[in-house]
C-alpha cells in the first residue's frame, strides 16, 4: 500500500528504482548481492549502446535540441534527440548523409533516448559540388527513412549503403552503382528479383524482360503476345555487359516499378519520395 502511493506521487519510476534497490538489501550474502547487482547492471547496459552510422534525418526539438534518424550497422535506423542540436557547433555536423559515430542512452529500452553525436566524414561538400550527386544522396537517404523499419538491424545492407554513398562524385559509376543498390533494396525488403531464368521457358539466355507481378525473368521468345505488358530487363540490372546511361535508364525503370508498386504499395501504403524521381530526372538530363 505504501509503494503504491509512493508510485501515485513519485511516479511508476520510483517504484521501480525502490524495488531495484531493495531487493539488493534483501540479499544478504556478499556473492548474491554481487549476482544481484551485476544483473542490474546488465540491465543497465541494454539501454546505452555505441555504434557508427549513416545520418539520415534531422528536425527540430523545442528550442536548441534537434531529433535525428540514423541508419546505424548494428541498430537499423533508430531515432534520438540531439541536446544542442541546432547550435553553431552542432548544425554543420547534423547533415542528412553524414557519417557519424553515435552513442545512445535511454531509460528504458523503448525510449526516444538521446544521442551523443561524433563526425567521422562530411558527404556534404561532394554533394553540393555536383548536382546528380546531390540528388542521389538525397535520394539514398530518402528511401532508407522510408523503406526500413526502425530498429532492425540491416548489416549487410548497411555496408552496401555506406560503400555507395562513398561513391559519390565519380559520377560515371555512381548511378550504376546506385541502380545495384535499388535492386538490393529491394531482395533486403523480401521483392528481390529472380533474374538468373526464363519464368515461361527455362532459359537462361536471351532474357530480355521482367514479369512486373512476379519480378522474374522473362526471355524474348517466353514473351509471346505479353510483350508489351513486361518490363525491360537491361543487361546491367543483371551485372552484364558496359551498362550505357540508356540501360542504366531502363533498369530504374523496372525497379521503380517494385519500389512503387509493392513497397510504396504494398509495405508502407504512401507514395515513394519524391527525392527519387528527382534523381532519376537529373540522371536522365544526361542521357
Amino acid at each position: 500500500m505504501i509503494a503504491t502511493i509512493a508510485a501515485g506521487k513519485r511516479g511508476v519510476g520510483y517504484l521501480v528504482g525502490a524495488c531495484m534497490r531493495r531487493t539488493v538489501e534483501q540479499v544478504t550474502s556478499p556473492g548474491k548481492r554481487h549476482l544481484a547487482t551485476r544483473r542490474i547492471h546488465a540491465d543497465s547496459r541494454a539501454m546505452e549502446w555505441t555504434d557508427h552510422g549513416i545520418l539520415l534525418t534531422v528536425r527540430p526539438h523545442g528550442e536548441t535540441a534537434a531529433i535525428i534518424d540514423v541508419f546505424t550497422e548494428d541498430h537499423g535506423r533508430h531515432s534520438g534527440i540531439v541536446r544542442g542540436g541546432t547550435s553553431r557547433k552542432l548544425a554543420p555536423v547534423l547533415q542528412p548523409g553524414a557519417q557519424v559515430q553515435v552513442e545512445w542512452r535511454a531509460r528504458l529500452e523503448d525510449h526516444l533516448g538521446t544521442y551523443q553525436v561524433e563526425p567521422v566524414r562530411s558527404r556534404a561538400a561532394v554533394a553540393m559540388g555536383d548536382r546528380l550527386a546531390l540528388a542521389g544522396l538525397n535520394a539514398v537517404v530518402g528511401l532508407v527513412s522510408f523503406c526500413l523499419p526502425e530498429r532492425q538491424a540491416h548489416v549487410v545492407f548497411y555496408t552496401r549503403t555506406e560503400r555507395l554513398l562513398d561513391l559519390l562524385g565519380q559520377t560515371e559509376i555512381w548511378p550504376l552503382a546506385y541502380l545495384h543498390w535499388e535492386r538490393d533494396l529491394l531482395e533486403e525488403l523480401g521483392y528481390g528479383l529472380d533474374l538468373s531464368v526464363c519464368a515461361v521457358t527455362g532459359q537462361t539466355d536471351g532474357l530480355t524482360y521482367v514479369s512486373p507481378r512476379t519480378g522474374r525473368a522473362v526471355s524474348a521468345k517466353g514473351a509471346g503476345e505479353w510483350v508489351d505488358r513486361l518490363l525491360p530487363l537491361p543487361p546491367c540490372l543483371r551485372g552484364e555487359g558496359t551498362a550505357p546511361d540508356v540501360e542504366i535508364a531502363a533498369g530504374f525503370q523496372t525497379t521503380g516499378h517494385f519500389l512503387e508498386h509493392r513497397v510504396a504499395a504494398e509495405l508502407a501504403h504512401k507514395p515513394l519520395p519524391e527525392v527519387r524521381a528527382r534523381f532519376i530526372d537529373a540522371f536522365t538530363r544526361r542521357l
